[in-house]
């Protein structure tokens, strides 16, 4: 896990990792070495328990942003993460191509809860389905009504990803169209706010 994040990051290009640990008692000592603007850290680890790292990466270094990696989709442990000061909770099961969009929007503030947790079920409904966190994201913004450009802009993705991500929605629920899409998604429970209940 820990070097399949250090790829897609670097992949991305926008990011410089500098420090990576297996080693939960030597995490504070490399946040005070590098003064890191981002940690991404695991809520399972041995040792030291993430959110209880959490807390203390929050109380020495209140800078320092923190985004946990889990594998658990527990909405007590969520909310401890997040009432504790995590700026984002993301399951592992995230698209690579993706992580790097969810860490940009941690840094500026717009980042929540990996939206395979949200509290009515749909986004639970969307993994079962097969979608990934960012494809979830996107059909919510397509049925708000959002152009590509704008669910690329919201989503801190390039325009071309949006299309890549949004032809794997289509595939994935058997559509052809973003109209079809938006109908299918609300008629499975996918999508929190389709323009299609306003009607």
């Amino acid at each position: 896990m820990l070097e399949a994040v250090r790829v897609a990051l670097d992949e991305d290009g926008d990011f410089d990792v500098v420090a990576a640990t297996t080693e939960p008692t030597t995490i504070l000592t490399l946040v005070k070495e590098h003064e890191p603007d981002v940690v991404l850290l695991d809520v399972r680890m041995p040792q030291l328990d993430g959110l209880t790292c959490l807390k203390r990466i929050r109380a020495g270094f209140p800078d320092v942003v923190v985004i946990m990696l889990s594998a658990s989709e527990e909405q007590s442990v969520i909310k401890e993460a997040m009432a504790n000061g995590a700026r984002a909770f993301i399951l592992k099961h995230i698209d690579p191509r993706d992580l790097g969009a969810v860490v940009r929007q941690a840094v500026v503030g717009t980042a929540f809860q990996s939206v395979s947790v949200f509290a009515d079920g749909s986004a639970s409904i969307a993994a079962e389905a097969g979608l990934t966190v960012k494809e979830s994201e996107a059909l919510n913004l397509l049925s708000a009504g959002l152009s590509n450009n704008e669910i690329a802009k919201e989503l801190w993705l390039s325009p071309q990803t949006v299309k890549f991500h949004l032809s794997n929605i289509y595939r994935k629920l058997e559509v052809r169209s973003r109209t079809a899409a938006v109908q299918v998604a609300h008629e499975k429970g996918l999508i929190r706010n389709p323009l299609l209940q306003e009607a």
